[in-house]
């Protein structure tokens, strides 16, 4: 297959040398020559803007307990987010109602346990990223069910089924948009269907938003709070940097809340002391990656591009019975690997067989081990290898089968 791609970006991705030299979960945790296409980190550098913030606080040996502006240095964050938001969407959130914490998933364990009680239920789309379903299961609540219901256009929420699942005590709905592992951006229609069950049954929405920046052409992130004043009155919106701009280790996220009487009662059961403090990295590189950082991230919207349509273009050419919805954002791909008729689970055929390290479907829903999730975002070269080495494992599968009966 070809291994050649007039787009990418020269300079942009890592090597292969390079990526075996940090030292990172994504890469280290596997035994030598296995390509890693699983942990949702890019095999990318950062922003230069993200860089040089770092490079003065170094400089500087600036790790004190930080100011910045004459304020607590978590305002600038903060500050940084809504200005980001009123830019990208004229959506007006209020930086006085931004939590700045170190981790989204901790954010969701904290919004969960401030807006429901154990028993209560939760709902979380399906399938889902696994530490939503650890933040209801592991506090005690119950986990409601949204079905992603595959279709034409992708997958889709079952809100009709939905309907039938609730009941007076589901009190959270776990949003996650773009979804992650289908790649699915959620429609205006959509989102509003969303609000309309979320207010039928006086639900709080806890809005994960941390793929938002990372959408393609033909789709458009809304954030969910911005679609009315009803919306942003029962939505906490969580988001981060991290992903967008490659710093998942800096650990900085947000919480907005859309109104002053959410915060108040999320803080009524999780006093601000109990989610911690960034550190000075974090807080500088979120700072500058959403002021400055834009021009790089065009760079990698463009490159992710190229790279989604090179990876579904070898698949349908080579894997035709893979099954996939080409993602509308997000730099993941969802394999329905189930006519290739494997007799263990996809990730664990492709480690074996291939060696190449993909997200186990059953991760993300316990029905899915014919599932897995690919991370496209590398370079093409690489990409290129593990598709090869994934093509060259189904076909001798295929040889390995004996025939069917006449």
């Amino acid at each position: 297959m070809s291994r050649q791609l007039a787009t990418l970006q020269d300079g942009l991705a890592l090597t292969l040398d390079q990526l075996l030299a940090r030292q990172s979960f994504k890469w280290r945790q596997y035994q030598p020559g296995v390509l890693a296409a699983c942990v949702a980190d890019m095999d990318l550098g950062t922003a230069p803007a993200v860089q040089a913030a770092l490079a003065q606080v170094l400089q500087r040996v600036d790790f004190t307990y930080p100011l910045r502006d004459g304020r607590k240095a978590d305002r600038a964050v903060a500050h940084a987010f809504a200005a980001r938001m009123r830019r990208l969407y004229g959506w007006q959130a209020e930086a006085d109602q931004v939590l700045v914490l170190p981790d989204l998933v901790q954010a969701t364990f904290a919004a969960v346990m401030a807006f429901s009680d154990p028993g209560d239920g939760v709902i979380v789309q399906v399938p889902h990223y696994a530490p939503f379903r650890e933040a209801v299961e592991g506090t005690g609540r119950r986990l409601v069910a949204l079905e992603m219901r595959t279709g034409a256009d992708g997958f889709q929420l079952d809100l009709e089924s939905l309907e039938q699942a609730v009941d007076a005590r589901t009190r959270v709905l776990i949003l996650c948009n773009p979804h992650n592992p289908t790649g699915r951006v959620l429609s205006r229609a959509e989102l509003d269907g969303v609000l309309a069950f979320a207010e039928r049954h006086a639900l709080i929405v806890v809005s994960d938003e941390i793929h938002a920046d990372l959408v393609y052409p033909g789709a458009r992130h809304l954030p969910f709070a911005s679609l009315s004043q009803a919306a942003a009155a029962r939505t906490v919106t969580l988001n981060s940097a991290t992903k967008s701009f490659n710093i998942a280790g800096l650990r900085c996220a947000v919480a907005h809340f859309g109104t002053l009487q959410l915060q108040q009662r999320f803080h009524a059961r999780l006093p601000a002391r109990l989610t911690g403090a960034v550190n000075n990295l974090g807080i500088d590189a979120t700072v500058a990656a959403w002021n400055d950082g834009q021009p790089w991230l065009d760079a990698v919207l463009a490159h992710l591009l190229a790279m989604r349509d090179y990876a579904a273009q070898i698949l349908r050419r080579e894997l035709p019975s893979v099954r996939f919805h080409v993602p509308q954002g997000t730099y993941l791909l969802w394999l329905d690997c189930g006519a290739l008729e494997l007799d263990q689970p996809a990730a664990d055929f492709f480690l074996q067989h291939a060696r190449v390290a993909l997200s186990p479907g059953e991760v993300f829903d316990a029905r899915a081990a014919h599932c897995a999730r690919l991370n496209f975002a590398t370079s093409q070269p690489l990409l290129a290898e593990i598709l090869d080495r994934m093509v060259m494992a189904v076909r001798a599968h295929q040889r390995r089968r004996p025939p069917a009966p006449h």
